[in-house]
């Protein structure tokens, strides 16, 4: 699993997911940036990975940690959303339900890296 490129996808993908949230919502608030800045910080940590994987992975996982504590209760009103009742702010539940599922399978994946890493150091010692 190369870890740099999923780093930096997933920050694109936040990037654009913020992008159009803001034009959505017709640009009214700077709010609807926020996975915007999350997919910038992840771009960060993916830099920082290029250099050092172990401490660039471990600053990309806790941003992706705090983007789904952040929005993880927009998963409680997607049912609704999702059967056509109404939702006050339905177009800010919508992208932060979609923010919030993207961030777990992205911390999904950066925990499935780290048990990766692990086992192959314990596997090949040489390597640690």
């Amino acid at each position: 699993m190369n870890m740099p490129r999923i780093i930096f996808t997933f920050a694109v993908i936040f990037v654009l997911l913020g992008i159009g949230a803001y034009l959505i919502t017709g640009a009214q608030s700077w709010t609807a940036l926020i996975p915007s800045i999350f997919g910038l910080l992840l771009a960060i940590a993916g830099g920082v990975s290029l250099k050092s994987l172990k401490h660039g992975g471990h600053i990309a996982a806790l941003v992706g940690l705090l983007g789904f504590l952040g929005t993880a209760k927009s998963l409680g009103k997607l049912p609704a959303l999702l059967t056509g009742e109404p939702v006050e702010r339905a177009a800010a539940v919508g992208v932060q339900a979609s923010f919030a599922i993207l961030s777990l399978v992205f911390v999904a994946l950066c925990v499935k890296s780290f048990i990766d890493a692990r086992r192959a150091r314990t596997s090949n010692p040489s390597r640690a």
